[in-house]
């Protein structure tokens, strides 16, 4: 079994450092291999969310129905002049959108659990190496950084890059349907 994992990082990190080798130009090759490793991080932390939002779309779609019957229900009852049933319908619209919320935010939190690795096999490659500033990030940042201050606006461009590239992916292009559609039927 070690062997085996050996043998993964191993292949992990043949893939990861090719990003790095591209032009022979050292800061020129930190930047794309950082992007590059960023945007791999950005598409395992998709790939995790689509494949829990295809797992779990029965259930969600359990709730956006729920949120929109007791709506519907709620306000029913305030067109009635039943002040009481609407008051109690629309605390259960209320905790039925906030289950619809939550639910949504653990699978946006999804999105970054790709991160910790990243930045982990950056700091086997590149722990130690800093990066010199100019004015006037220097003053508020002081006189280097490290790989982190890099790796972050990096993954942030990967993310709005993506962001315009998934409709146009292949695997993701289903996904962003999916979406558009639910976004239609929400709004």
């Amino acid at each position: 079994m070690e062997m085996l994992t050996t043998t993964a990082f191993i292949w992990i990190d043949r893939l990861l450092i090719a990003g790095y080798r591209l032009t022979g130009f050292t800061f020129v090759d930190f930047l794309l291999g950082t992007f590059y490793l960023s945007f791999l991080c950005v598409i395992a932390g998709e790939l995790t969310v689509a494949l829990a939002l295809k797992i779990n779309r029965r259930y969600f779609n359990q709730l956006n129905a729920d949120v929109s019957k007791r709506e519907q229900l709620a306000l029913m009852a305030h067109q009635a002049g039943d002040k009481k049933a609407y008051q109690a319908l629309n605390k259960q619209a209320t905790d039925a959108w906030g289950k619809q919320f939550f639910t949504m935010f653990g699978y946006s939190a999804g999105m970054f659990w790709s991160l910790p690795f990243g930045l982990a096999w950056m700091q086997s490659r590149f722990a130690g190496i800093e990066f010199a500033l100019a004015a006037p990030l220097s003053w508020l940042f002081g006189a280097t950084v490290g790989y982190t201050f890099i790796f972050i606006p990096l993954y942030i461009f990967a993310r709005i890059v993506f962001k315009y590239l998934r409709p146009r992916l292949p695997y993701f292009r289903g996904v962003q349907a999916m979406l558009d559609q639910r976004g239609a039927e929400s709004g």
